[in-house]
């Protein structure tokens, strides 16, 4: 008997029939002899309406009404699967963030785990019931406050939990049928993959890949949670994301030159132009964009024009931290004296991933002449040791990552890869 931890995205759980189909798959699981243990994320677009009644009521509604309001979503998930698995004839019973034990900082919006304590989760399952947990929200420890773990947080939720239970393997439930070589949305013949090392879909994650949260992964990686990506619309087996030195039935894992293709639309570019070139300048950049709470991805600068003694340096961030960054820059130019900002956000960002490629030379004159066969200029460059990052044209980043997928010989022969739902989560 294995002890599994499954999750379910809120396409899984967009309306009463598709509750009804999780319903009867946890159901089955349970009667094979498994323990199950189900994380829920709130269903379809109810967390979007839920901030859009907010901004209703206020541009800037304060974060901890907010995160009151959005952990609503989970709950009526909750109940509701519960009911749907109890008509049954399988006893379930639902928890909170907060009865499950799920335990967080006080950064409300965001905030991030620091100890699961499933006592009554453990209770539930011992006593022959489906426990089903509202994915996405803790409570602080200090003051019992409601939290929520940004977008994604349900998976998190479910690895967390996992890693506390010592689960067997925590299962992903998505609207695809596990980890492609790039979004089928974008590319149909991409081909699932059914093995990657966690290093690997870490750099997806990061990279733009939605199927799994970057935060997921870590935590995952960090506990040795053997994660399977499925379908919960249909019976394929999926993606196991896994430590890449384990062997498969005593052979070692193959490790192929690219795992695949990842792009990510909701990036920005500020490009600080005119700044001093002498020592202490760019440690000052960057000090004013960390104390604005900005994550930087891709930087670069200029070699400096030597009659000016000046240069240029930009760096890529999430579109939605532009503003602040921008902001803060400004209120400080004095100080630095650059001498002006340029804010970009009609870029996209293209990465190939493989842990293959720090073994196999050639691989960045492949993407780059790929890349120009398609016509598409590359405006920024980033590296990693399984990893290559550029930046192109939004408008262009559809065609590069076709092309990318052709010129590394990953499209399946297959046929299409099915989408079921919408999100690709």
């Amino acid at each position: 008997m294995a002890l599994i931890v499954q999750k379910y995205g809120g396409s899984s759980v967009a309306d009463a029939d598709s509750i009804k189909r999780v319903a009867k798959r946890i159901a089955e699981a349970k009667r094979a002899g498994d323990s199950v243990v189900v994380v829920v994320s709130a269903m379809g677009d109810t967390t979007d309406e839920l901030i859009d009644l907010a901004q209703q009521m206020t541009p800037l509604p304060p974060s901890r009404e907010m995160d009151i309001l959005l952990t609503a979503g989970e709950r009526i998930s909750m109940s509701l699967l519960a009911m749907a698995i109890s008509s049954l004839g399988v006893d379930a019973q639902s928890f909170t963030g907060q009865q499950a034990g799920v335990i967080t900082d006080s950064v409300h919006g965001r905030a991030r785990i620091i100890d699961v304590t499933p006592g009554r989760i453990q209770q539930a399952v011992e006593g022959g019931a489906v426990a089903i947990v509202a994915g996405f929200q803790g409570v602080t420890q200090s003051t019992n406050d409601v939290t929520t773990l940004g977008r994604g947080g349900s998976d998190t939720t479910a690895v967390a939990l996992a890693a506390a239970l010592g689960a067997d393997v925590c299962e992903i439930y998505t609207d695809v049928d596990g980890v492609f070589t790039a979004d089928p949305r974008i590319v149909p013949t991409a081909r699932k993959i059914d093995r990657i090392s966690y290093d690997e879909m870490l750099e997806m994650a990061a990279s733009g890949a939605k199927v799994l949260m970057l935060r997921c992964v870590e935590y995952a990686r960090r506990y040795a949670v053997p994660v399977h990506v499925r379908s919960s619309f249909s019976a394929h087996t999926g993606t196991l994301v896994t430590d890449a030195t384990e062997e498969v039935e005593g052979a070692p894992m193959e490790q192929p030159i690219i795992a695949g293709v990842a792009h990510d639309r909701s990036e920005a570019k500020i490009t600080i132009v005119d700044v001093p070139d002498v020592p202490g300048k760019a440690a000052r950049i960057f000090e004013v964009v960390a104390g604005s709470g900005v994550n930087l991805d891709m930087i670069v600068q200029n070699v400096s024009v030597a009659s000016t003694g000046r240069t240029d340096i930009s760096f890529t961030l999430p579109a939605a931290d532009g503003a602040a960054a921008t902001a803060a820059l400004t209120e400080h130019q004095p100080d630095i004296g650059f001498g002006s900002l340029q804010y970009d956000d009609t870029i996209g960002k293209l990465s190939l991933i493989g842990a293959g490629m720090k073994s196999h030379p050639g691989v960045s004159a492949r993407l780059f002449a790929a890349l120009s066969d398609a016509g598409i200029n590359i405006e920024m460059i980033s590296t990693s040791e399984i990893r290559i990052s550029v930046v192109t044209r939004a408008d262009q980043l559809d065609e590069a990552v076709r092309a990318v997928h052709t010129a590394f010989d990953l499209d399946s022969a297959d046929g299409q890869a099915v989408v079921y739902g919408g999100s690709g989560r």
